[in-house]
């Protein structure tokens, strides 16, 4: 297996400009970073500092302006939007911070969503096993608003890694969630682990700790990496980014 082949995710001098000229801001200032199969990554970095970009552009969400995101072995260079819709349905599972459930489904039946967008019939013993796994069997003819804020996180779950994706992305999974319910959840997608790759943004140290790593971004750039981390560690590091971009921002300034 070759190195791209051991990668669910690569970015190669990834670029992301909004707007034209002298008016364009540059989200994203030539990243190259690479996630490996199986892997938990967190990103992590100051308000500003591309996350947000990052992740819609290793998703496929959105398209660089310039170098290369390879997604479970496919160039997303050229790919029109069916071929990505495609990629980011059979081989991408999303967690957001508001959940995006749909408030007339029930569990089961959210869960079910994007085998049934896919043409593909639920094989009920897999729905009611992934349900099992998150702890909601028994909740599964429930509507969304008849549950805590931490089962409709655990559906986002399900629903996210019912197809077996190659990578799960989460944003913000745990931001609308107390601490103890933050945990349950977190623990949930490091049990995800092995199965699927899961790269996460948050802006939380806690819920960093629970990765392998942590990639920190400032002003559009990779700006170091944490291995085996705790919440201390994470936290500390955060509190020099600050300044390491001010420095950047001071120094690009001063060389234009």
């Amino acid at each position: 297996m070759n190195r791209r082949d051991s990668d669910a995710v690569r970015l190669e001098a990834v670029r992301k400009i909004y707007g034209k000229g002298d008016s364009g801001v540059v989200a994203l200032g030539g990243v190259t970073m690479s996630f490996p199969r199986g892997g938990f990554t967190a990103v992590m970095g100051p308000s500003g500092s591309g996350k947000s970009t990052f992740l819609h552009c290793a998703a496929g969400l959105d398209h660089p302006t310039s170098g290369s995101v390879v997604l479970d072995g496919e160039d997303l260079t050229g790919m029109n939007e069916n071929d990505l819709t495609r990629l980011r349905r059979d081989r991408v599972g999303f967690i957001f911070q508001a959940f995006n459930l749909l408030p007339a489904l029930t569990v089961e039946q959210n869960v079910t969503v994007p085998q049934l967008l896919a043409g593909r019939r639920p094989n009920r013993k897999h729905v009611h096993e992934v349900l099992d796994r998150v702890g909601l069997l028994d909740r599964r003819k429930h509507l969304p608003a008849e549950l805590s804020g931490g089962q409709q996180q655990r559906v986002a779950i399900a629903r996210a890694i019912i197809t077996r994706p190659a990578v799960i992305f989460a944003d913000e999974p745990t931001g609308a969630l107390d601490t103890r319910t933050a945990a349950q959840v977190l623990g949930l997608m490091r049990e995800s682990v092995g199965e699927q790759t899961v790269i996460m943004v948050t802006h939380d140290p806690v819920a960093a700790s629970y990765a392998d790593r942590v990639v920190f971004l400032a002003d559009g750039r990779v700006v170091g990496e944490l291995h085996a981390p705790t919440a201390d560690a994470v936290a500390e590091r955060m509190t020099h980014l600050g300044a390491w971009a001010d420095r950047l921002r001071t120094t690009t300034v001063g060389g234009a």
